[in-house]
Formats: C-alpha cells, sequence, structure tokens
C-alpha cells in the first residue's frame, strides 16, 4: 500500500503541474508534507535546496530521495516513474493534438490561463518558507537573508545554486558550530575534573 501511495504522490503533480518542476514542487509539498505526512515543512524545505543546487530536472531529484527515503530503491524507482510518466503519455499526446490546432484561441487561451494559476501556487508556497525561516531565525534574520539572497540573485546575477552551496557551506563550518564544539569540549573537561 506504501508503493502504491508513493505511486499516486508522484503521479498527481505529474500530472497536475503545468509548466514544469517548479510549478509541480507545491503540488509535491501538497502529498509529501499535507497528505500523506512523509515529511515536515523544514524536513521538505532542506530537500528542496538541496536538490535546486544539483543538477537535473527538481521534479524527478524530489521523486527520487522521497520515493528512496520511504520505499527504498523500489520506491526511488516508483516515485521516478511516477513523476515522468505523466509528462511523457501527455507530451505524445498533446503534441500530436495541439501541433495540429496551436493557433486555435482556445489553445491560446489554455497557456496564458494557467500562468496566473501556476504564480499563486509558487507565492503559497514561498510565504510558507518563508514563515518556516522566520520561526528558525526571527524576523530580522529572515528578512535580511529574503534582502542578501534578492541582492546576489537579482542584481548580481549569482546562480541560485551557488548561494545554497555557499549557506550550507557556512551553515556546517559557521560559529555556531565552532561554539558547539567549544561547549562539548568544555563539558568533557568539566566531566575529567569532576572524576
Amino acid at each position: 500500500m506504501k508503493q502504491w501511495h508513493l505511486f499516486l504522490a508522484f503521479f498527481r503533480p505529474g500530472i497536475l503541474g503545468y509548466g514544469g518542476g517548479p510549478s509541480s514542487i507545491p503540488l509535491v509539498h501538497k502529498e509529501v508534507v499535507g497528505k500523506y505526512k512523509w515529511m515536515s515543512d523544514e524536513e521538505f524545505g532542506d530537500v528542496l535546496a538541496l536538490a535546486n543546487m544539483l543538477p537535473g530536472p527538481i521534479a524527478t531529484k524530489l521523486a527520487g530521495y522521497i520515493g528512496y527515503r520511504i520505499g527504498g530503491p523500489i520506491g526511488l524507482i516508483n516515485a521516478v516513474l511516477a513523476s515522468v510518466l505523466p509528462t511523457i503519455l501527455l507530451m505524445i499526446l498533446f503534441m500530436t493534438t495541439l501541433t495540429s490546432s496551436k493557433e486555435q484561441p482556445w489553445v491560446l487561451g489554455m497557456t496564458k490561463a494557467v500562468v496566473p494559476v501556476v504564480g499563486v501556487m509558487l507565492a503559497v508556497l514561498t510565504w510558507q518558507f518563508y514563515q518556516n525561516g522566520r520561526k528558525a531565525m526571527g524576523w530580522k534574520g529572515n528578512l535580511l537573508l529574503v534582502a542578501v539572497s534578492l541582492i546576489v540573485m537579482k542584481f548580481l546575477n549569482i546562480h541560485p545554486g551557488i548561494l545554497i552551496a555557499a549557506l550550507l557551506i557556512l551553515a556546517v563550518a559557521g560559529p555556531e558550530k565552532k561554539k558547539q564544539k567549544v561547549q562539548i569540549k568544555e563539558a568533557a573537561g568539566s566531566k575529567g575534573k569532576a572524576v
């Protein structure tokens, strides 16, 4: 039953994620965090950040990792197939149909109508991530990070993957980790003195 739920959790975003990987992220989030509760918001945010740093389509990276985490190697294959199968089938169906009628008003209207919906879905997910960041870092730290990220990506034109990698390195080797190491050494020293 777990494999079936895993298949459905990635098949639905694969069918409904019109516009590519970024538009399917809120749908995957809804399935993985909201419906099946396989991850918390924070865990999903961490997985999303790492997936954005790696090359390749975001939807398949998310499917691969989450599938492996939930169902092992078979879950990985299951989730990735569920993620790409709708796209393959719909591409074959739509390309044969739409190629013959691409100038029809209903086809042009359909593609224009989907863009605002995808924008709203991404805005909702962005707001959720902002709220999680505010809980973790406080509103000042979160706003500072948002402003720095905006400047680095938009005005300095640095790729988001480089920014994420730099933040991960800071998180691993930053001042908080050094404080923890000092506290561990101090605790070990006080235990040795007590003995």
